[in-house]
């Protein structure tokens, strides 16, 4: 899937999931990883799934909300370094991961994703948040694994693109 493509899909999934995303969610929540990438205007990306960081207790609202989609026992690339209400749906054209309260393991100590600078962007009419381009460069390197690694190369290239408000 090329880019553009890849960037049509992920807009119309996440537009049809926001209203279920906004009506569940109380707490702060982002759009993360490449899907983040992808709606501030990486287009080199093809996100396998929509990533949503949120707390533990709305994590538990969208298990609750969507019972029928819920995939059983999926775990992550390098799961053994995280923990969170962990979540995976199969809503289509993407699969949704929820990561409520998400921790990461640095040096023997689990530390929790912190969010800072949030931009909103625009898909299909409704604003979703996701971290800001710095914000996505500092997650990816501080996680660390290889795969997020070459997440923050390719976002470093596009580094240029400032923080606008792109999808």
């Amino acid at each position: 899937m090329s880019g553009g493509l890849a960037r049509d899909a992920v807009v119309g999934a996440v537009a049809r999931l926001a209203p279920s995303f906004v009506e569940t969610f109380r707490d702060p929540w982002w759009l993360i990883g490449s899907t983040a990438m992808l709606l501030s205007g990486v287009d080199d990306v093809v996100p396998g799934d929509i990533d949503v960081l949120t707390s533990e207790r709305d994590a538990e609202a969208f298990i609750a909300r969507h019972p029928d989609l819920l995939e059983g026992k999926h775990h992550p690339t390098g799961y053994e370094l995280f923990r969170s209400r962990f979540a995976r749906f199969r809503f289509l054209p993407l699969p949704v991961e929820v990561m409520g309260g998400l921790q990461v393991l640095r040096g023997g100590t689990w530390m929790p994703v912190q969010v800072g600078t949030t931009r909103m962007v625009d898909c299909g009419g409704a604003a979703m948040p996701v971290p800001a381009p710095a914000e996505q460069l500092r997650l990816f390197e501080w996680v660390g694994r290889d795969k997020d690694i070459d997440k923050a190369r390719r976002l470093r290239a596009h580094q240029g693109m400032g923080d606008r408000d792109v999808a």
